[in-house]
C-alpha cells in the first residue's frame, strides 16, 4: 500500500522532504541529482528516506545544489 505524502514527510524529516520535493520540482531523477552533486545514488536514496546517520559533508553538498546549507535552528517551545 502506498503511503500518503504527509505520512512520508513526517517519517523522513524536513531535510529529506526538502531534498525530495526540490529534486522533483526541478524535474530531476535521483540518479541525475546524485551525479550533479557528486554523491552516490545510494547516499541520495538514504537521504530522501530520512536515514538518521549520514555524513554531514555530503548532506551539505546536496543542500548547496539547491542554494541552502545546514545550520542550527531553534526548536519550538513544545519540542524542548
Amino acid at each position: 500500500m502506498r503511503r500518503k505524502l504527509p505520512e512520508i514527510k513526517e517519517d523522513a524529516g524536513p531535510i529529506a522532504w526538502f531534498v525530495r520535493t526540490s529534486r522533483k520540482g526541478a524535474g530531476m531523477t535521483q540518479e541525475q541529482l546524485a551525479q550533479d552533486c557528486g554523491v552516490g545514488l545510494r547516499f541520495l536514496k538514504e537521504l530522501e528516506l530520512g536515514k538518521q546517520t549520514l555524513r554531514m559533508d555530503k548532506v551539505q553538498q546536496v543542500l548547496q545544489f539547491f542554494g541552502c546549507e545546514l545550520g542550527a535552528v531553534p526548536l519550538p517551545e513544545e519540542r524542548r
